[in-house]
């Protein structure tokens, strides 16, 4: 056990391990990962291999199927350390690294998900507009500069100790929990937290609302190369509510119960159980971004009808480029 774990007495309430999230979320985050690696190696393959001229669009897919993978290899961690009864056996060094892969996760995927909303929005309402003329090299000056803030804001997260010691003397590794005085780098992990929720979720809104209305405006609406710009940024909000809003909400809740009632330890844990099994649907979106792929470039969807063309299982018909709504 780590020398340096934090004791009980730094947190408001005692804690345990967590017996309904240790038997629920393994299997779940097992699925969940056998889904998302496949898919996202098909998908890296298939960006890497089968598709020539990267444009703007595809290279953010490419820094989204990136920042999967930086879960994916996180995930295997988590899952020994749930089937363990939350007993953490790699050491506090490594508690923080793979907490902060898993929050460095989420913000790169919630950011280049925003980013491929961004990009459509100009695309379809402001189609004359300068951004549109984004070079490949410019592509990858602003995804650079997305990693470089996304891990910047996270470092913090790596220098506070993360790992304490529970009631039952096993060895807890979480980033959230209830201090009684939460150091700098877990106020900021909290407040990053609600914030890469709440602003992607208005520019998100946002974006599709503005395209709806634009293509009305303009009687595009029922086109259908109009209608598949209208389902790109619609997937990716419906994604990103399934992966994140639940994490949020439920942190939200126990914070909120924690302030009106204090004494209530036993509630408070269980509110915290919910938040933590709904932290089980942030891993999702490993396994659920392929479909944004899919829906947000023709030439993924080109380059992967081509490949399962290939090996003869099918004869699927390739689409043709669309023009203004088409990101490539």
């Amino acid at each position: 056990m780590d020398s340096n774990n934090m004791s009980s007495s730094s947190f408001h309430c005692n804690h345990s391990s967590q017996k309904v999230v240790t038997a629920v979320l393994p299997p779940v985050m097992i699925i969940e990962m056998v889904v998302g690696l496949p898919c996202n190696l098909v998908a890296l393959w298939i960006f890497w291999f089968r598709m020539k001229g990267w444009r703007p669009n595809v290279i953010f897919l490419i820094n989204l199927v990136i920042a999967d993978f930086l879960l994916l290899v996180s995930m295997p961690f988590r899952i020994d350390y749930l089937i363990d009864k939350e007993d953490w056996s790699f050491g506090g060094p490594l508690c923080r690294v793979n907490l902060f892969m898993l929050a460095v996760n989420r913000a790169a995927s919630i950011a280049f998900m925003t980013i491929v909303a961004l990009d459509r929005y100009f695309k379809v309402v402001h189609p004359h507009h300068r951004i549109n003329h984004m070079t490949p090299e410019q592509a990858w000056v602003v995804a650079s500069c997305t990693w470089a803030v996304v891990i910047s804001l996270r470092v913090p997260l790596l220098a506070t100790q993360l790992m304490k010691t529970g009631i039952d003397n096993r060895s807890l590794c979480r980033s959230f929990d209830s201090y009684t005085k939460p150091p700098l780098g877990i106020r900021l992990h909290n407040f990053l937290f609600v914030l890469e929720f709440v602003l992607p979720l208005f520019l998100l809104i946002f974006c599709s609302a503005s395209i709806a209305c634009s293509l009305r405006q303009r009687n595009m609406d029922r086109e259908r190369k109009v209608q598949r710009a209208i389902r790109t940024v619609g997937v990716i909000v419906a994604v990103f509510l399934v992966c994140f809003a639940p994490g949020v909400l439920t942190g939200l809740l126990s914070v909120i119960y924690k302030q009106t009632w204090p004494d209530d330890c036993e509630s408070y844990q269980t509110l915290t159980q919910l938040f933590s099994l709904s932290i089980g649907f942030t891993y999702l979106n490993s396994a659920l971004d392929p479909i944004v792929y899919c829906f947000s470039s023709s030439m993924f969807r080109n380059a992967l009808k081509g490949s399962i063309n290939r090996m003869g299982f099918m004869d699927l018909r390739l689409s043709r480029r669309g023009s203004m709504t088409s990101d490539g």
